[in-house]
């Protein structure tokens, strides 16, 4: 017998769930949130809006931090490949906005230089309703 014979998966999504109403999270039993597709905004941006701003046991020195979040437009075609303007997690790294950001950085640029922060979703409100001592 194969080990694969012998797997036994005890959990399933249950794909007949859905929220209370239209604008619900919850769609064919899987909970979404605002991300890259992979990683929820949340995940990726609370240490860059609360846990490293300022003079913080994160950041003693109060090294000076940016939010820049890349909106999200998926090619019109799949001709297009990844797309030029895509927040995607595959696809951020031709995202054109970002490599103008790291090329900027790289020639020397503040993130004053770059325009500060840049952001499109609510991640400031999300970061103060988490209560970590900083």
């Amino acid at each position: 017998m194969s080990p694969s014979a012998e797997c036994n998966i005890p959990f399933q999504i249950d794909t007949s769930v859905n929220g209370e109403d239209e604008d619900s999270c919850l769609k064919d039993g899987v909970y979404t949130v605002d991300g890259d597709e992979t990683v929820p905004v949340l995940s990726a941006g609370f240490m860059c809006a609360k846990g490293w701003r300022g003079k913080t046991r994160f950041n003693p020195s109060g090294s000076r931090t940016f939010i820049r979040e890349y909106e999200h437009s998926p090619p019109a075609t799949l001709l297009e490949g990844r797309g030029t303007q895509s927040g995607a997690h595959v696809d951020i790294m031709g995202n054109f906005a970002l490599i103008e950001d790291i090329m900027r950085v790289a020639a020397g640029a503040t993130g004053e230089e770059l325009g500060g922060d840049r952001v499109y979703s609510d991640i400031f409100k999300w970061s103060e309703k988490i209560n970590l001592q900083l």
